[in-house]
């Protein structure tokens, strides 16, 4: 018997999404993903009732926006329960620990289930690792009831979160739930520091958040009018001109790269004459490798501040990372072991100060998502072989090829793909956060191809004789 089948029994206890019985028009799949976006972000303003308190440092803060979280609501947690548990079940399929073929119909389900299941077990773990770091407060502050709820708030939200993006995956809606609250999140985050109507109080006089919003303010109050362009291009106590631009420059980038791709010419072996193309982008893998190595990253951050707040004496703890009340925010920034140099560098002065840390840094984010790209390809279904056992299977063939030299083809481009668009990922996102580019460069780099990839979608949709209308 296979590990597996050992979740045969509870399948009828574990909630499912039923696949459709007939593909979706392109209008409700619009539809059900407005619907989806607008539960999660209806989430995003519902307050955890029980809480003493939410102010103070936060564990998640540097990945707030890459998580699709929001501290002290329902979404506190965010994708983080389903996209480790998806990240700790692909690893253990890829080293052959766990047995599963995705082509046999029950592996899928049993596959499905017990990543659903593993996502339910890490929203409690992580739930209850936040309630005992004193995030919502002393635990004698808030008593046992008050902490029971929390914790059924943050699991219930868990369970919410898994159930739409099974939704969406499964065929209702376009992309996946992961996606679509990643995109959304970032996006609003870029907005908000753009336009921003709050008001800061800083040496220059009064000030507002937004970045184009200050920019005009500083040009009708300010005599002088090259101090109010300094002001708005170089202020340093909130995001200025020069982060937005620096943002729309990667964003530019990332969408220049996307249409790097090699075609392989095909043909049909059923109807003779029939040819087509099949492309091999350069960020073959698209933004999985940045999403593994940021889950990776954020659970080194919430473990090692979790340790360091309970035993800051303790050696193999602060091996991990010591942190230090920062200026602003009252968050928490890495100064010390190994989760400082897994920290972003923020602008070329970190490089300067610290270049051992800068090399670390690069190196560490470079091989990660280069590695995570190579291995993926191999878990998920997408290296050479699988690729041309698909064209086998739908009696499709490399034109000018045999059956047999088609893998030998694809092995010359695929496994490089995934490599170099990891590697290009790795660099683009140490690039837009040292050019200081608004969030951060990893949440920028998810959303741009996170849209692009809706984009290709909805154009697949309409292509496919669906009319939106």
């Amino acid at each position: 018997m296979r590990l597996l089948h050992l979740l045969r029994p509870a399948l009828s206890i574990i909630p499912e999404v039923q696949e459709p019985r007939f593909p979706q028009p392109l209008k409700v799949k619009v539809l059900i993903t407005g619907i989806t976006l607008f539960i999660y972000l209806i989430c995003c303003q519902i307050p955890l009732y029980g809480v003493y308190r939410t102010s103070g440092s936060d564990p998640f803060y540097w990945m707030r926006v890459i998580l699709a979280s929001n501290k002290g609501t329902l979404m506190e947690l965010g994708i983080s329960p389903i996209v480790t548990s998806g990240m700790i079940l692909q690893f253990l399929s890829g080293v052959g620990f766990i047995e599963v073929n995705h082509s046999v119909r029950e592996d899928k389900v049993l596959f499905n289930a017990a990543q659903k299941l593993l996502s339910f077990i890490m929203a409690i773990a992580e739930g209850m690792a936040y309630i005992w770091s004193g995030a919502y407060g002393d635990i004698n502050q808030i008593g046992a009831g008050n902490a029971i709820l929390i914790l059924l708030q943050l699991t219930f939200a868990g369970v919410i979160v898994t159930m739409l993006d099974e939704m969406l995956q499964k065929g209702y809606g376009l992309g996946s739930g992961i996606s679509l609250f990643i995109a959304t999140n970032v996006s609003e985050n870029i907005l908000w520091k753009s336009f921003s109507p709050i008001t800061l109080s800083t040496e220059a006089g009064t000030q507002f958040e937004g970045a184009i919003i200050n920019f005009f303010h500083l040009l009708f109050t300010k005599q002088n009018t090259l101090q109010a362009l300094y002001y708005a291009f170089f202020r340093e106590s909130a995001p200025n001109l020069n982060n937005l631009l620096a943002t729309l420059f990667v964003i530019s980038l990332v969408i220049y790269l996307q249409g790097f791709r090699v075609e392989v010419p095909l043909a049909s072996q059923k109807i003779r004459g029939l040819v087509s193309s099949h492309g091999i982008k350069l960020f073959y893998t698209s933004n999985i490798p940045m999403i593994i190595q940021s889950t990776l990253v954020q659970n080194v951050y919430f473990l090692s501040q979790l340790l360091y707040r309970r035993f800051k004496t303790n050696f193999f703890v602060k091996l991990l990372g010591t942190w230090q009340e920062a200026e602003f925010g009252g968050q928490s920034v890495p100064i010390g072991g190994l989760a400082y140099y897994m920290s972003p560098l923020r602008d070329v002065k970190d490089i300067i100060n610290d270049p051992i840390h800068a090399v670390v840094y690069v190196l560490f984010v470079v091989f990660m998502c280069g590695f995570f790209a190579k291995f993926w390809i191999q878990i998920s279904g997408e290296s050479a072989k699988d690729v041309a056992r698909k064209f086998k299977d739908e009696q499709i063939k490399i034109k000018g090829l045999r059956e047999e030299s088609m893998v030998k083809y694809l092995s010359g481009y695929i496994p490089v793909a995934a490599f170099c668009g990891g590697v290009c990922i790795g660099l683009l996102t140490i690039v837009a956060d040292i050019l200081g580019a608004i969030g951060s460069g990893t949440g920028i780099l998810l959303a741009v191809t996170i849209i692009y990839g809706y984009f290709e979608t909805f154009h697949k949709e309409k292509y496919d004789n669906q009319s939106i209308f």
